[in-house]
């Protein structure tokens, strides 16, 4: 089962836009890590991992 990466819901209506950075892992429903910087940001699940976008 895949959750909503902004409010971690099952099933929402939420809008997923590229400039925002995750709140949630897609995966497990954890909130994220969330670091933001001017080139981008990086969300870090503490079971998978990683993600990394550049603006």
């Amino acid at each position: 089962m895949e959750f909503c990466t902004r409010c971690g819901s099952a099933a929402c209506g939420c809008r997923d836009t590229a400039l925002e950075p995750p709140r949630f892992c897609g995966r497990c429903r954890r909130r994220l890590k969330v670091q933001v910087t001017p080139s981008g940001w990086t969300a870090a699940c503490s079971r998978h991992g990683a993600e990394v976008a550049r603006a």
